[in-house]
């Protein structure tokens, strides 16, 4: 493919998705991602795109929201490895929260193996994912159907999240930065993850390493409620992302990180074993105690010698034993 053909192309998906990752476009377009990182800098030099942290996405600042359809079709391997990462959290018998969007619908199909347990959700997506599952039930707010992410939002859902109490918040989103948190591009769906969150002891944020640094136009979860992340492996070139995920941490947000290239699992990540089996938990960071008043934060031991990410592209060694399955505490979380 020549280059005029292989911009066109990219230029074709990042109109049509709103934002896009290097690592799909180089799949998209078959060639190598410095390939495609070449071709998005001439994109941009002509002000049809502009650059964001590993990926692409439309001019003009805050990037907007993309259709299930093609959401669904991006960073596919990212989501999956979050997924299955995520999913270690989760103990039999839990009571749980689980928003909108593709990351969580991917973690709700794990979900279905865990006995026990009771999701309260917006989302029809992750209700359909969990309606044959065994021993778990399912709990459906209120609310107008959003077409556009089949999720359920409006006074109806807010309502009828008012008084609930429940261990986690799985939440995705739009964009992530250190400075205003999780944020998304509808304000209907910010206001439900605001209350989905208000219901939670713990927020767990899920957000692949396109989304980092990205910002978008209604705020969901401020920084300092957002109790861990989990995210994919970002590209060793990937500084900018890098320098995010430490700045997080620097904030005191835990931190795990999911390989997403070949392994036993087919999702990198060592330790999760081979298909049809529950990935390997992550160990918990801190002793099981009361949990606190929705809303409110835990309070978590410093690790040893205190934030251990890098800004530049390469991974620390703690990191790498991050993306071993392991949440690493980063920092003691401010009060």
């Amino acid at each position: 493919m020549f280059a005029a053909e292989r911009r066109q192309l990219i230029l074709e998906m990042v109109r049509a998705n709103g934002a896009v990752s290097l690592r799909e476009l180089a799949r998209v377009v078959q060639t190598s991602e410095v390939t495609v990182r070449r071709d998005v800098r001439a994109l941009e030099a002509e002000g049809l795109l502009d650059r964001r942290h590993g990926g692409a996405v439309l001019p003009g600042g805050l990037t907007r929201e993309s259709g299930f359809p093609q959401k669904s079709h991006l960073a596919t391997a990212e989501k999956t490895a979050i997924a299955d990462l995520a999913a270690g959290l989760v103990e039999e018998g839990e009571a749980i929260v689980v928003g909108a969007g593709t990351t969580t619908q991917e973690l709700a199909r794990r979900l279905a193996r865990v006995p026990g347990l009771t999701v309260v959700t917006n989302s029809l997506l992750v209700a359909q994912a969990l309606a044959h599952a065994n021993r778990v039930e399912v709990v459906m707010t209120g609310g107008t159907l959003r077409g556009s992410n089949y999720a359920l939002v409006g006074s109806g859902a807010e309502q009828s999240l008012q008084g609930l109490r429940v261990s986690r918040a799985f939440l995705s989103g739009s964009g992530l930065t250190a400075e205003r948190g999780l944020s998304t591009s509808n304000m209907l769906s910010a206001s439900v993850d605001r209350a989905l969150v208000q219901a939670a002891a713990e927020v767990v944020v899920l957000a692949d390493h396109t989304k980092l640094g990205t910002d978008t136009m209604f705020q969901t979860v401020p920084t300092d409620v957002i109790t861990r992340l989990v995210t994919d492996e970002p590209p060793l070139h990937d500084d900018r992302a890098a320098t995010e995920l430490q700045a997080l941490a620097d904030q005191g947000v835990q931190v795990a990180v999911a390989g997403t290239g070949p392994g036993p699992s087919g999702a990198g990540a060592e330790g999760s074993g081979p298909p049809g089996r529950r990935p390997r938990r992550m160990a918990p960071s801190t002793p099981k105690e009361e949990l606190p008043l929705p809303g409110q934060r835990r309070n978590h031991p410093p690790g040893p010698g205190g934030p251990q990410l890098r800004g530049g592209g390469a991974l620390s060694d703690q990191q790498t034993a991050v993306a071993n399955g392991r949440i690493a505490d980063l920092s003691p979380r401010r009060r």
